[in-house]
């Protein structure tokens, strides 16, 4: 999956504070780390059929706002059809995303 840029409240951190920590920010938003060594496509919608925003880049943390159900989708950290809210229409699939549960963390969508 792949994630966009920071457009909005999105953080970087180096790779090996991101391995396996939450983060929380100064502004009191919890930030996920995404899975060390992949690059995660950030989509407009809950699933692969959605346009890809942008892409993260290795090491990065992301805010997770609300979630949705989508498409189900593998990655390394199990198969779920979760996606997580990173910003306004930006969406990356929780299979990829360190949150410490199979299940939702955040509010669901409306």
């Amino acid at each position: 999956m792949g994630v966009e840029e920071n457009a909005v409240g999105t953080v970087t951190t180096d790779a090996a504070d991101a391995a396996e920590e939450v983060t929380t920010l100064a502004a009191g938003t919890v930030v996920y780390p995404i899975a060390p060594g992949y690059r995660v496509n950030v989509r407009r919608g809950p699933g692969t059929q959605y346009g890809i925003v942008r892409t993260l880049p290795y090491g990065m943390s992301v805010p997770v706002y609300c979630q949705k159900p989508g498409e189900r989708v593998t990655g390394p950290y199990g198969t779920s059809n979760i996606w997580d809210n990173i910003a306004n229409g930006q969406f990356v699939a929780d299979a990829y995303v360190h949150t410490g549960s199979d299940g939702y963390i955040a509010p669901r969508c409306d």
